[in-house]
């Protein structure tokens, strides 16, 4: 692995470019680096692993860190700290890396680009002290005080039991575990793990670990309460209520695939994931995709697709033959968990007309209701228009009303100017369709100058 840090040198080319380094883009980077191509991986992170696998040390033996130790001596060259913006036209990405822009072109490209935990709107969920379970998580690991806090954790998916284990052993006190799915479900999904041995073992270990900490099934949050950050939530099975106290709130319904990049690039969605063919290739040509952009599937289908992705790139098509009946099993893994914990039509309803449905802009769920759809409630209320660039509520207006977002539109983050003018032009490339008028005069309002 060679790293690059020098903002001073901006511009890139390379065989093959790969958006992401979890472990969808760790195993493409690895597959591809069997070949002679010039390799890089983007990460807008100091880290290589993604969120899933941050935190884990070079010396240890799990799985994770010898991934890790692979990529290192992969020969790819990572381009961490490093964030994508745009996609001026075919072959080239615009990126910002600190303060600088960067132009990276590339031959190939495979995208990578993970989720982002998905939230739905209740009375008081924008107390502080309530945030996704994932990003708790993230927060202690980076030495944010959580012992002795008690923590309710509620919402959705098996990341739940994970953020526990995990907080528990940070010494933060975990008041209860809070899964909207019902019992029965769930159940059937252990059951159904046995093939997977390893899952199987780790749901059973994590479940262990929690030792006489509640783990509720059909239960969801209703409202938080607190003076200056939560301090109480209230729950339901849809029977009864209950309060429990809590310093912290850790919610979360899932995931959403991070598809902004996909999009603009032009490639086909099917139910709201990237459709890709056998060789995980999408509609564009020469773009390719994996992991959890083209379905939820956790690290190990991930990783599966990625390294197929990496050898079809690169032309290795026997290799990538070889992980076509893992990839079937783990996408068999991937439609038990999309079930599993499918979410129950009672949360489309948690949220109040005063309660806000873009915290970004302060819009309300009364303002939402009165518009047919996105794009008209972005117009007239300014919903979708904040920092998050509708990351949040946009997902969540999904869920409550069927909506989609109708188009991405770079800039795909908030950027600086000086990289939304940095794209070549068409007097230094002589092509005229290098210019790109969206990008130029598309600038979300916070964008820093």
């Amino acid at each position: 692995m060679n790293s690059i840090d020098s903002a001073s040198e901006h511009k890139f080319e390379f065989d093959i470019v790969i958006v992401g380094a979890g472990p969808a883009g760790l195993g493409a980077a690895c597959g591809a680096a069997e070949s002679n191509s010039r390799i890089a991986v983007i990460d807008d992170t100091p880290w290589v692993g993604g969120q899933i696998w941050r935190g884990y040390h070079q010396d240890s033996k799990s799985p994770a860190a010898l991934w890790l130790n692979r990529f290192r001596q992969s020969g790819a060259t990572l381009l961490d700290r490093t964030t994508v913006i745009a996609s001026p036209r075919p072959g080239l990405l615009l990126a910002e890396h600190e303060n600088s822009p960067r132009q990276i072109r590339w031959k190939r490209l495979i995208l990578a680009t993970g989720a982002r935990e998905l939230f739905l709107p209740f009375p008081g969920w924008t107390l502080p002290g309530i945030m996704g379970p994932g990003g708790l998580l993230a927060l202690a690991k980076m030495g944010w005080p959580i012992e002795g806090k008690r923590v309710v954790i509620a919402g959705s998916g098996p990341l739940l039991l994970a953020v526990a284990d995990g907080l528990r052993k940070l010494r933060a006190k975990i008041v209860s575990v809070c899964e909207q799915a019902p019992l029965s479900r769930v159940s059937r999904f252990v059951l159904g793990l046995l093939p997977h041995w390893g899952k199987a073992w780790q749901a059973a270990r994590l479940r262990f670990s929690m030792g006489t900490v509640p783990y509720r099934c059909g239960v969801w949050p209703v409202t938080a309460e607190g003076e200056f950050s939560v301090q109480r939530v209230t729950l339901t099975n849809g029977l009864q209520t209950w309060v429990e106290e809590c310093d912290l709130f850790a919610c979360g319904f899932g995931l959403v695939p991070n598809v902004e990049l996909p999009l603009t690039l032009g490639c086909e969605l099917t139910d709201d994931f990237v459709w890709v063919d056998n060789w995980q290739a999408t509609s564009v040509p020469n773009v390719y995709c994996a992991g959890e952009p083209t379905g939820i599937g956790g690290a190990e289908c991930a990783l599966t697709e990625g390294q197929i992705a990496g050898y079809a790139a690169t032309g290795n098509q026997s290799k990538a033959q070889a992980l076509l009946r893992d990839r079937k099993s783990w996408h068999r893994f991937r439609s038990a968990l999309s079930n599993t914990f499918t979410l129950r039509p009672e949360l489309k309803s948690l949220a109040q007309d005063a309660t806000l449905v873009c915290r970004c802009e302060d819009v309300t769920l009364e303002r939402i209701r009165q518009f047919n759809g996105w794009r008209e409630a972005k117009l007239h209320s300014r919903c979708g228009m904040g920092a998050c660039q509708g990351r949040i509520c946009g997902a969540a207006s999904k869920i409550i009303f069927g909506w989609g977002a109708e188009s991405v539109r770079p800039p795909i983050l908030p950027a600086r100017v000086q990289s939304l003018i940095s794209q070549p032009t068409a007097n230094s490339t002589g092509d005229p369709r290098a210019q790109s008028p969206d990008l130029h005069a598309t600038c979300p309002p916070d964008a820093s100058t």
